[in-house]
């Protein structure tokens, strides 16, 4: 609770005007993710206080329940990209094909049932605007309880530590990298599936020419 933004803030954000407005595309793999979460998710990137984004979701779905809920949110708001898949692929797959859709020179990595704190691209793009060389950054996060009740078990990392990510994942959520740099080095790959985030942040941050960690939690993982 201590780190959480206040409402006058929040006001204060929508109101910013950035010197530059990097479209972020913030890419969403769906699954026969259950309806509730769904929600809350999507709702979750609308609220947010930074504007310029797209949400790209691919749904690998067997059921026409995931897509439904989708296209309604759709229909109401442009930002909103989905793609139905013909078949389930796999996480890697199934995220290279929101990836396909997107537009954005911002890649932002979000699963199906987590969600974002409203100010998290309001300061992914004020740390792009301090430093426009930075093509990977991360954020801290925290943990949620499926009702939403509790958060808990907040994860304050350090800044870029090879040795630390040699070791284990700890950038995680919320990942965000230039798209050229995702597509130079080959997007997700299916043999990996299972740590498919790992495999490609340790490719991202290899090819990157600056790494920024945001030291604020903006991603709530459940």
């Amino acid at each position: 609770k201590k780190n959480a933004i206040t409402e006058a803030e929040l006001e204060k954000q929508k109101k910013y005007e950035f010197a530059y407005n990097p479209k972020i595309s913030i890419i969403v793999p769906t699954y026969e993710t259950p309806e509730m979460f769904l929600r809350e998710m999507i709702e979750s990137v609308q609220q947010q206080t930074y504007s310029n984004w797209e949400l790209c979701i691919a749904d690998g779905s067997v059921s026409d329940q995931v897509m439904q809920v989708i296209q309604a949110y759709a229909q109401a708001d442009k930002r909103i990209i989905v793609k139905k898949l013909t078949k389930n692929k796999g996480i890697a797959d199934n995220t290279n094909a929101a990836i396909a859709i997107a537009s954005g020179e911002y890649i932002a990595l979000l699963d199906h049932d987590d969600l974002l704190e409203e100010n998290a691209l309001y300061e992914i793009v004020s740390c792009l605007n301090k430093d426009r060389k930075t093509d990977v950054l991360y954020t801290d996060e925290d943990k949620v309880t499926t009702d939403l009740d509790e958060y808990f078990s907040p994860n304050f990392k350090p800044d870029f530590n090879l040795d630390m990510l040699r070791a284990n994942n700890y950038i995680c959520h919320f990942f965000v990298a230039k798209k050229a740099l995702i597509e130079s080095v080959g997007k997700f790959r299916a043999e990996y599936n299972g740590a498919q985030d790992y495999d490609l942040i340790l490719r991202c941050t290899e090819q990157a020419e600056r790494i920024s960690h945001v030291a604020k939690i903006l991603y709530h993982w459940r």
